[in-house]
C-alpha cells in the first residue's frame, strides 16, 4: 500500500529532506509531495547581495522543477492554510494533501517585538521579494535625492537604518556600505551626505562570535562609514522617522529607509500547528531526539521550526542553515527506517562547525572548527570558506548546474569588482577581441597538420625519430660537460637508431612544437642548461637553450617535462610497432587539423581549445616546446570559454545543443547542464 509523505516548505531543510527521501525510497511504493508558495527555493543567506546589487537576482533562487527533475517528488505550488492532524491532511488554498507522514519545514518570518510601526514602515530581508523590493528602494532614494533641493528632505532620503546587528543585519549594512560609493558616483552625490546606521539593543555586533571577532566587525563597519548605535532599542518607526531609545532618552531621527533585521519567529502555519502540537518560544515546536513531534509521532519537525536542546547543551539548536542540513539528514533517515523497516533510527546529535559573517564582498570574519576546537580565520580565508560551504550545499541541491551559476555570479560577472579576490576574475574583456587570436591559433594547427601530411606521417612510422631525436638533443645539452657538439650528434644517432644528425634532431623538436625552423641550432653549440630538476623520480623539469646565453633568442630556449611513466608507455606500446606508430601519427594529424578548423570556425570552441591544450601538454612531455611556441598554450587558455560565440558558429550551435541536451531525462536528473 502506497505511503504518502508530505513536506511543508521548500527551504533549506525541506528541499534536502525531499531529495534524500527520493533517493533512498525510489524502489518503494511511496509518494513524496513538497509544498511551497513559490516555484523556487531561495538562498536566504545571500539576500543582502541582491538587495545591495552585487549579484543578479536570479542567483539566489533555484527552480524546484529543476531540483526534482527525474525524481519521485511531486512539487506543488500552494499556500498551506491549516493542518488537520486527526484526519492527517494538509489544507492548501488550492487543494488538500493527505499524508501518512508529515515533515514540517515551513521556515520563519521576521518578528517585530510589538514595536509600533515596525511591520508597516520597514523593509524586511527574509524573502526573494524582500530583496528585490529593497534593491529598488535603495537606488530610488539616491535617484530622488539627486534632484531634491530641500536639504532636510535630501538628508532623510540619504539616511539608512538597519535594525539588528546579528548576522543578517551586519551583512546587510556591510553590503550597503560597500555599495554606497558606487551609487554616489552614479548620481553625483557626495559620500559625506549619506548616513548609514546599524542599531541593536545588545552591547556588541554578532554576539554569537567571540568578543575579539565582534571588535573586528565593529572596526570594519566604522572604517566603511557605518555608525553603530548599540545598547539602543527602537521604540517606534514611522514613514519618515525612527525613534531610538537609550536608557530613558528617546531620539527621533529622520529617515526614509529602515531595514528590519532584528530577529525571526516561526511562520504562521507553524504557529498554527503549535496549537495542536507542543509549542515553545518563538512558535517553535518541541521534538524528541528523533525529530518527531512530542504530541504526534507521524509528524517530523525540522530546521527553523524545531525546538530541541541537544544533550549537554543549555540552549535550543540555532536557527541556521547547518541545523537545517543536519536535521534534514536525520529526519530522512528515520522516515526511511519507518517505511522500510530496515536499519535503526538515529538520534539527533548536532555537531556544528562554526559561524561566519561577510561584511561586503571583500571582507569576512569566521569562527569555525570542530566542537570544543574552534579557531578564527583571517578575512581572505573566511570569505573562501563561505564560498566553499555554499558550493558544498549546491552540490547537494542542484549539482553542476548551480555551481556553475554561482561561480559565474560571484566571480566572473561580479559588479564593480566587489568580490574577495578584488574582481580580478570578473569578465570585462569584450569577446570579439579574441576572434583574431582564435582564428590564428586554429590556422597554425591546420598548418602543422598539413605539413605533417607532406612529411609523410600517413605513410611511414616517424615517431621513433620524432621523439628520439628530440631526446638526444636534450641529452647533448645536459651532458655537455663530457661531450662536445660532435659527441652530442652521435648520441642523437644512437637514440634514433639511424644516421640522424644534431641538426635533424633540432628539426624534430621544432616540428613537434610548431616552432620555426631550428636548423643549425645544435650543430654549432652544445647549449646551456638553466634547469634540470627531478621531483621524486616522477617528473624531471628541463629548461635549456641550444646556444650560449649571450646569443640565445626566445626561439632557442626549450622546455620539457620528462615523465618516466610516459616514456615507459611509449617505449613499450607505441615505438616498437610500426602500425601503432602510424595510427598514432594519423590521430595526431587529424586532431591538429580538426582542432584548427573548429577554432577557425568558432565551432565547439571550448572542447577544441581544451584538446589544443592536451596536444600541447603531450608535446611538452615528449619532445618539449621552444618558448617561441608557448603562445599557443596561452592562446588555448584565452579562448577556452565562450570565444566561439562572437563571429563563430557556436553562436548558433551551442544554444540549440544546450536546449536539446538539458531535455534528456538523465542529464536533468544529474544536473550536468548549465543555463
Amino acid at each position: 500500500m502506497e505511503k504518502k509523505i508530505v513536506i511543508v516548505g521548500a527551504g533549506y531543510a525541506g528541499i534536502l529532506t525531499a531529495k534524500k527521501l527520493a533517493k533512498k525510497l525510489k524502489k518503494e511504493d511511496v509518494k513524496i509531495t513538497i509544498i511551497d508558495k513559490n516555484p523556487f527555493h531561495t538562498m536566504l543567506t545571500e539576500l543582502h547581495e541582491v538587495a545591495a546589487n552585487r549579484v543578479d537576482e536570479d542567483s539566489i533562487k533555484i527552480s524546484l522543477k529543476k531540483v526534482f527533475a527525474g525524481r519521485k517528488v511531486d512539487v506543488k505550488m500552494d499556500t498551506v492554510a491549516s493542518i488537520d492532524f486527526e484526519k492527517k491532511s494538509v489544507e492548501g488554498q488550492l487543494e488538500s494533501y493527505a499524508y501518512d507522514y508529515l515533515v514540517l519545514a515551513a521556515g520563519s518570518k521576521p518578528t517585530f517585538y510589538g514595536t509600533p510601526g515596525a511591520e508597516e514602515f520597514t523593509y524586511k530581508l527574509w524573502s526573494y521579494d524582500d530583496a528585490i523590493l529593497l534593491k529598488g528602494r535603495i537606488e530610488d532614494m539616491f535617484r530622488t535625492a539627486a534632484r531634491e533641493t530641500n536639504e532636510e528632505k535630501r538628508k532623510k532620503l540619504l539616511t539608512f537604518y538597519v535594525v539588528g546587528a546579528g548576522f543578517t543585519g551586519v551583512e546587510m549594512i556591510g553590503e550597503l556600505a560597500e555599495y554606497v560609493p558606487f551609487l554616489c558616483e552614479k548620481f553625483d552625490i557626495k559620500r559625506s551626505e549619506v548616513t548609514l546606521v546599524n542599531v541593536d539593543g545588545l552591547s556588541r555586533p554578532i554576539p554569537n562570535m567571540p568578543e575579539k571577532l565582534s571588535a573586528k566587525v565593529t572596526r570594519r563597519l566604522e572604517k566603511m562609514g557605518v555608525q553603530l548605535r548599540l545598547n539602543t532599542f527602537v521604540s517606534s518607526v514611522g514613514e519618515d522617522f525612527i525613534e531610538l531609545k537609550n536608557g530613558e532618552k528617546i531620539d527621533r531621527m529622520g529617515t526614509c529607509t529602515v531595514i528590519w533585521a532584528a530577529g525571526i519567529q516561526c511562520c504562521d502555519i507553524t504557529a498554527e500547528a503549535g496549537k495542536s502540537l507542543e509549542a515553545q518560544r518563538g512558535g517553535r515546536i518541541q521534538v524528541d531526539e528523533y525529530l518527531k513531534s512530542t504530541k504526534d509521532k507521524d509528524v517530523y519537525v525540522i530546521g527553523d521550526n524545531m525546538y530541541f536542546i541537544a544533550e549537554g547543551e543549555e540552549c535550543p539548536v540555532p536557527q541556521m542553515v547547518e541545523n537545517c542540513e543536519q536535521s534534514a539528514d536525520i529526519a530522512a533517515h528515520n522516515l526511511v527506517n519507518e517505511i522500510t523497516g530496515k536499519g535503526e533510527k538515529k538520534a539527533y546529535k548536532p555537531a556544528f562547525h562554526g559561524v561566519m559573517v561577510s561584511i561586503g564582498g571583500r571582507y569576512a570574519v569566521a569562527h569555525v572548527g570542530l566542537p570544543n576546537h574552534f579557531f578564527s580565520l583571517p578575512s581572505f580565508l573566511a570569505m573562501f570558506a563561505k564560498h566553499f560551504i555554499n558550493i558544498i550545499y549546491f552540490i547537494q541541491v542542484l549539482g553542476w548546474n548551480k555551481i556553475f551559476s554561482y561561480v559565474k555570479h560571484e566571480f566572473f560577472t561580479i559588479r564593480n569588482c566587489r568580490s574577495f579576490v578584488g574582481g580580478h576574475f570578473s569578465n570585462r574583456t569584450p569577446s570579439f577581441l579574441l576572434v583574431p587570436l582564435r582564428v590564428w591559433l586554429g590556422a597554425v594547427w591546420v598548418f602543422e597538420g598539413i605539413m605533417k601530411i607532406v612529411e609523410g606521417w600517413f605513410n611511414e612510422p616517424m615517431l621513433t625519430g620524432f621523439f628520439g631525436g628530440a631526446s638526444g638533443w636534450y641529452d647533448s645539452i645536459l651532458n655537455a660537460g663530457t661531450a662536445a657538439a660532435t659527441g652530442a650528434a652521435d648520441a642523437v644517432s644512437a637514440a634514433t637508431g639511424a644516421a640522424e644528425t644534431a641538426t635533424q634532431a633540432a628539426d624534430a623538436v621544432a616540428a613537434a612544437s610548431g616552432a620555426a625552423d631550428a636548423t643549425g641550432t645544435v650543430a654549432t653549440a652544445v647549449g646551456h642548461v638553466l634547469m634540470n630538476f627531478d621531483i621524486l623520480g616522477l617528473v624531471r623539469i628541463i629548461f635549456v637553450t641550444g646556444k650560449d646565453l649571450a646569443s640565445s633568442t626566445i626561439s632557442d630556449y626549450a622546455f620539457k617535462l620528462d615523465i618516466p611513466l610516459m616514456n615507459w608507455f611509449l617505449d613499450k606500446f607505441i615505438l616498437p610497432y610500426d602500425n601503432v606508430q602510424i595510427a598514432m601519427q594519423i590521430f595526431i594529424v587529424l586532431a591538429e587539423i580538426l582542432v584548427g578548423l573548429a577554432l577557425m570556425g568558432g565551432l565547439f570552441t571550448s572542447p577544441a581549445a581544451a584538446f589544443s591544450l592536451v596536444l600541447q601538454f603531450m608535446f611538452v612531455c615528449t619532445t618539449g616546446l621552444y618558448l617561441g611556441t608557448f603562445w599557443m598554450i596561452f592562446a588555448g587558455v584565452a579562448v577556452l570559454i565562450g570565444a566561439g560565440r562572437t563571429l563563430g558558429l557556436d553562436y548558433y550551435a551551442m544554444p540549440a545543443l544546450k536546449k536539446a541536451w538539458k531535455k534528456l531525462p538523465l542529464i536533468r536528473r544529474l544536473y550536468i547542464y548549465n543555463d
